[in-house]
């Protein structure tokens, strides 16, 4: 997509890693990355709100829409990001949130992106210390609803509870383990 006010060709990416809120500032601090927004996708329900995606009834995961410049960051790039910040090997969870709607995703745009997600997830399927299977999706994208503006950047807006959040649900902790290193 050529964005003709900046004359900046750009690419989005939507991943589901379970909590926006912890998938956010993995990608907003990556060189190339021009916009990450947290929202809704995968399900029936048109519109839904926070509420009703936590409620598990509308089919929708919690995801981020990544916009970026793929001439300062490949999407290649941001699916090893992407993997090195979610355990693959949970269905229906990520650390310490339970329910359909934290399951792990990779919405594809095109034939390229799917290529490329399949790629990826043979590569972490073949890493010896996975120990499981990956369950992580790949699935082609469907409407992306943001989340409501409470949730935008949380993680500067609300430093101090988002840092118990984190550190509470023991995610370092279980990457560590998955991937023999902190997260990225």
């Amino acid at each position: 997509m050529k964005n003709h006010a900046t004359d900046t060709t750009t690419e989005t990416a939507i991943f589901a890693g379970g909590c926006f809120w912890c998938m956010e500032p993995v990608f907003d601090k990556m060189p190339g990355v021009l916009s990450v927004l947290p929202g809704y996708t995968g399900g029936t329900t048109p519109n839904p709100s926070y509420r009703e995606v936590c409620e598990g009834e509308t089919g929708h995961v919690e995801a981020v829409e990544i916009v970026f410049d793929p001439g300062r960051v490949s999407y290649r790039e941001l699916l090893r990001v992407f993997w090195r910040n979610i355990d693959p090997t949970t269905k229906n969870r990520q650390f310490c949130d339970y329910g359909s709607q934290y399951q792990t995703a990779v919405f594809y745009l095109d034939e390229e992106q799917k290529r490329e997600a399949e790629e990826s997830r043979q590569e972490a399927e073949q890493s010896n210390r996975l120990g499981a299977a990956v369950v992580t999706q790949i699935l082609p994208a469907s409407e992306f609803y943001p989340a409501e503006e409470y949730h935008r950047q949380y993680y500067k807006k609300e430093p101090y509870h988002y840092q118990r959040y984190h550190e509470g649900c023991g995610r370092n902790w279980r990457l560590k383990e998955l991937w023999g290193r902190e997260p990225e």
